[in-house]
């Protein structure tokens, strides 16, 4: 216990004595900068030096807020506006971009932070590693160095060090000191990085700008959605049991023309008609299956996605742990993201075992599936695991893939939903 007590505050005080290092030249160098480039706006050069100064101070902060999250656990939201995928090129395009970024409120709360940063940042940052460090001073005087100072006592803390008895005081007070660090230190590293939330991350109007954002694209991909998923409809059934009910309707009048001339064929022509109503049958089942399966209706996503991965001729394992049911909806769209998946991995991975877990808990329906593929697997424009985070999107749920050369892959979906 002690062991790693010491252990959490030295790591603590280091990080804190780098991130006193690194407040005071990357700080101050960036926002000297940005002060240089958006002073020289006003005769044009600006317009070009802003936007590269400003990319650098989000990557700057963006860095900032990875090592809150990695250091002491603290979350700090990226708040940045994403930039148009229209800008327009050359002097016309900079401009553009450069009015962009001026005009989103987190570059100047980036502006304000970089202030605090280099001020009351650095201070936070040092007094841990000034905490965890002192105690130091004290073995050294300990040690006999107070024999140096013979005109003046030498003040450790509250202790005027001029004996060895007082030196033997001083670290006492520093044994105290470095008893009180082990507690404090993660801490006090923990309020630099509270402090850097206060101002990195996003406001409660950003917030809701966000919102509005996303819930706008999420609108228009699942309109898209829609619409394409109307025309394959449409598609398969002009393609499929139409052609095949009109080619029966076309052969019963033919059987009807030859039934009395011909009733051998008239007969042959009625099996024909007969095969054809089944598979006409069978595609309109399957239609209707890949609308909304019946089994999703009536018994729930658990045994839904087990019947699913009955049908699929990679071995499949199902762990279900949902004590209710979703919303229609929110179940649709979690059936089809996991038949997505589960064909991917059928049809990429070459995977021979595939697992999927669905559980919920805190509020948030968790669905994790893995095979023993090659991995290699991403999310990106034109993947089927695009289309797949565009469905979850317009629930607000998120999606994320794991997926190394080699294998092994693991697709996680996360939708928050009550069950009832």
């Amino acid at each position: 216990m002690i062991a790693t007590k010491i252990r959490s505050a030295f790591l603590a005080a280091v990080r804190g004595l780098a991130l006193s290092v690194v407040t005071l030249a990357g700080s101050i160098t960036l926002f000297v900068f940005t002060v240089v480039s958006l002073s020289l706006i006003v005769i044009g050069i600006g317009l070009f030096t802003t936007p590269v100064v400003l990319t650098g101070l989000r990557a700057y902060a963006n860095q900032r807020r990875l090592l809150a999250a990695k250091w002491s656990d603290v979350r700090i939201p990226v708040p940045y506006r994403p930039m148009p995928a229209d800008l327009h090129s050359g002097i016309t395009g900079q401009v553009e971009r450069c009015m962009l970024m001026l005009k989103d409120p987190a570059t100047w709360r980036d502006v304000l932070w970089l202030l605090s940063d280099m001020t009351a940042g650095f201070v936070t940052a040092v007094v841990p590693a000034a905490l965890f460090l002192y105690p130091v001073e004290s073995v050294v005087l300990a040690a006999g160095l107070w024999r140096a100072f013979t005109d003046d006592a030498y003040w450790y803390g509250f202790v005027p060090v001029d004996s060895q008895a007082t030196a033997l005081l001083a670290l006492a007070l520093g044994c105290a000191t470095f008893a009180v660090s082990l507690r404090l230190t993660p801490a006090l590293m923990r309020v630099h990085f509270l402090l850097t939330k206060s101002l990195l991350a996003p406001t409660s109007e950003m917030t809701l700008a966000q919102r509005i954002d996303h819930l706008t694209e999420t609108r228009h991909d699942a309109v898209d959605t829609s619409a394409a998923e109307l025309r394959r409809i449409e598609r398969d059934l002009h393609d499929g049991a139409q052609a095949r009910l009109v080619a029966m309707g076309m052969n019963l009048g033919t059987i009807e023309a030859l039934v009395e001339k011909d009733p051998a064929q008239a007969k042959k022509l009625l099996a024909m008609a007969r095969e054809s109503s089944a598979e006409a049958l069978t595609e309109l089942r399957d239609l209707v299956r890949g609308i909304h399966p019946p089994v999703l209706a009536e018994r729930g996503l658990g045994d839904a996605v087990r019947a699913l991965a009955l049908r699929l001729p990679i071995e499949t394992e199902v762990t279900v742990d949902l004590p209710g049911r979703a919303e229609a909806p929110v179940e649709s769209a979690a059936y089809f993201a996991v038949s997505e998946v589960l064909t991917n991995a059928v049809k990429h991975s070459g995977a021979d075992r595939i697992f999927a877990d669905m559980h919920h808990a805190d509020g948030m329906l968790r669905i994790a599936v893995t095979d023993n593929g090659q991995g290699g697997a991403a999310v990106g424009a034109g993947s089927g695991l695009s289309g797949i985070e565009r469905r979850l999107g317009t629930f607000d749920g998120i999606l994320a893939v794991s997926s190394p050369a080699g294998g092994p892959t693991m697709v996680t979906m996360e939708i928050p939903c009550e069950l009832f």
